[in-house]
């Protein structure tokens, strides 16, 4: 074909033109979006994770959490995520602007942890977190080695998880958590999304008559 290379390149023009579009257009439209400022309450959302929680992510993302588990509540008329519980509006570009690495995840064969500590009725705290990374429960791995066994000597640390049965470590010791545990349970609790955004509610109906 006499104009082969011609042809080739303008393949591969309009290949670097859509990329373009798609990846350096959402990042010019996304990178630089700014915190809201409630005039309120004189605050800002969403609030920086402090330093223990941004650690924690990086544990999250190191044990493939997203593997299993989302970060992303999908609108009424996309899915069943509000009914669910998981939370109580759709999540938004803004909800991740102070996230190094965000965690959309892949798949749900664990509950979506977008909104985990302003869940209602209830919320867990740290002491459910961390016997539930202990124990494991369902199709959820224990991640034991995220904790220690040690012998008590004088008092019991107040870390010390509250395990009873089987799980009840043999007399005189003690099951604590290592950092990277008390980094991901910090983590896990910085994820609260309930501040509704403008650009979350949802838009108005409008009148068929309408244009």
């Amino acid at each position: 074909m006499k104009n082969g290379p011609l042809f080739l390149l303008g393949i591969l023009a309009a290949l670097l033109f859509s990329w373009a579009g798609i990846v350096l257009g959402s990042n010019a439209q996304l990178g630089a979006l700014p915190a809201y400022y409630d005039a309120n309450d004189s605050l800002s959302y969403p609030r920086r994770q402090p330093g223990i929680a941004a650690e924690g992510q990086i544990v999250y993302r190191e044990l493939l959490c997203s593997s299993c588990h989302t970060q992303q509540v999908r609108r009424p008329d996309f899915g069943s995520d509000v009914a669910r519980g998981w939370g109580e509006r759709q999540s938004v570009a803004r909800d991740y602007i102070y996230q190094a690495a965000v965690q959309l995840g892949a798949s749900r064969n664990g509950p979506d942890l977008t909104n985990l500590a302003g869940r209602k009725p209830s919320a867990p705290d740290a002491a459910d977190l961390m016997n539930l990374l202990y124990a494991g429960q369902g199709g959820m791995p224990a991640y034991r080695f995220l904790f220690e066994t040690r012998r008590i000597v004088g008092q019991e640390s107040a870390a010390a998880l509250r395990l009873t049965g089987s799980l009840r470590p043999r007399p005189g010791c003690q099951v604590v958590p290592t950092r990277r545990a008390q980094e991901l349970v910090a983590y896990l609790l910085s994820l609260n999304t309930t501040y509704d955004y403008p650009e979350s509610k949802p838009a108005p109906a409008q009148n068929p008559e309408q244009k």
